[in-house]
């Protein structure tokens, strides 16, 4: 009997996108519509924990949806209504929502023993979403507009200079009612909080000093690279650039063609951590099962022995499927290879009820049981980023984005003359 063909690029991409959206979806939590931070089985019913930067990364997973025509505009906008609604009447601390909250009470969930309070760089994924939302739900309708007047309400709310501990040229990560700043966790790059920094600068309300981005941000020790990996210069960042979320989590709206500003070409520094990270995985210095050009991609994802941000300086064997498929708008023909590889091959172990499971390490023989909120979501925007733009389009036409990218000395082709 002749085996069924393998799908051709596009329908593999539809199935990869659609079966993954469903974890947005179909897993949402039943009060308050927003992203359960992970799923443990393929028959995990959910719990209450909600994850705020997933449920942003989920809100334009929703966009998607529409787009492509797996939910209708009117099911999108009824679901974004519950989730605005609940997010409304949600703990939040000088506007600031918390890193994990109740999915029925809209109470914080600490996160670590000081981490009770306002978490900057969840909130900043989660306005990355909704302002993505605001910008494609622009009908006239009564329904749509009461979506806009809520999102605007949520964004006007968050006091990104209260992060500045008063002026201080630099964000703070964490403020808690309880522990103050305790956490002392400045957000300094290279990293993934490019957003924060854009968002921070280009609010309407409590916007920051360009000074933080330059001083702060630009600061950090590990901001400047220029170093050679596996003969590939790259511009900023840690050793090897650190795991692949850096390339994703700020870009599923900041759309990185011709993004630049003084210190790096944007697109050219992500590409360069793609092509590390493929050549980490087809070299494989570490002699890890499975390694190769169709299995590699390294980031923070659960492994064998928990929980960990993975990458080629700190590599224990475990590769993660959204670290190289959210790749794709960098290197599409490399993205493809471990895209192939992830769904036809393994025995079929990566991928489950809500797409690719979050990690695997063949060199024990473990694949993750599970699924999180901010691995899944790169997944769907970044395959839509690649086919259409549409999330990049929709997120640098608001003008507060264009705002707060030619206030920190962006220049983009989005941005115009």
């Amino acid at each position: 009997m002749t085996p069924d063909p393998l799908p051709d690029d596009t329908a593999l991409l539809d199935e990869v996108q659609r079966r993954t959206f469903g974890y947005f979806w179909d897993f949402a939590h039943p009060v308050s519509g927003l992203a359960r931070d992970r799923a443990r089985s393929d028959d995990d019913p959910g719990d209450d924990t909600m994850a705020i930067g997933g449920s942003g990364f989920g809100v334009m997973a929703i966009v998607v949806a529409v787009e492509r025509g797996w939910v209708t505009r009117a099911e999108a906008l009824d679901r974004l209504l519950v989730m605005t609604g609940f997010l409304e009447r949600a703990d939040r601390f000088h506007g600031v929502f918390p890193h994990f909250m109740d999915g029925t009470t809209g109470r914080a969930i600490p996160f670590g023993e000081l981490d009770d309070g306002g978490d900057l760089v969840e909130t900043a994924y989660l306005m990355q979403g909704l302002l993505t939302v605001r910008q494609y739900f622009d009908g006239p309708g009564a329904g749509e507009a009461e979506l806009r007047a809520r999102i605007d309400r949520l964004w006007r709310a968050v006091e990104w200079s209260w992060h500045t501990r008063g002026g201080e040229p630099v964000l703070y990560w964490h403020w808690s009612p309880a522990h103050g700043w305790a956490m002392n966790h400045h957000v300094r790059g290279w990293n993934e909080c490019l957003i924060t920094y854009v968002l921070a600068a280009g609010a309407p309300d409590h916007a920051i000093d360009p000074a933080a981005y330059h001083r702060g941000w630009a600061g950090g020790p590990e901001f400047r690279n220029g170093r050679r990996y596996y003969g590939i210069e790259l511009p900023l960042g840690p050793d090897y650039g650190g795991p692949l979320f850096f390339a994703h989590y700020s870009f599923l709206g900041l759309d990185p063609r011709g993004l630049a500003d003084r210190y790096a070409d944007y697109w050219a520094q992500n590409l360069a951590h793609v092509r590390i990270h493929e050549a980490h995985g087809r070299l494989n210095p570490g002699g890890f099962a499975g390694y190769g050009a169709d299995c590699w991609g390294l980031t923070a994802s659960d492994d064998d022995r928990g929980y960990a941000a993975h990458d080629p300086a700190n590599d224990r064997g475990v590769v993660s499927p959204t670290a190289a498929v959210a790749s794709l708008p960098y290197w599409p023909e490399a993205a493809m290879r471990a895209i192939r590889h992830f769904r036809f091959g393994l025995d079929g172990r990566a991928w489950g009820r809500w797409g690719f499971v979050d990690a695997f390490n063949e060199s024990v023989g473990w694949f993750a049981p599970t699924w999180l909120a901010i691995d899944q979501g790169p997944i769907v925007c970044m395959i839509e980023n690649h086919r259409s733009g549409l999330l990049w389009r929709l997120f640098m036409s608001a003008p507060e984005v264009r705002r707060g990218l030619r206030r920190l000395g962006f220049s983009s082709p989005a941005l115009g003359g």
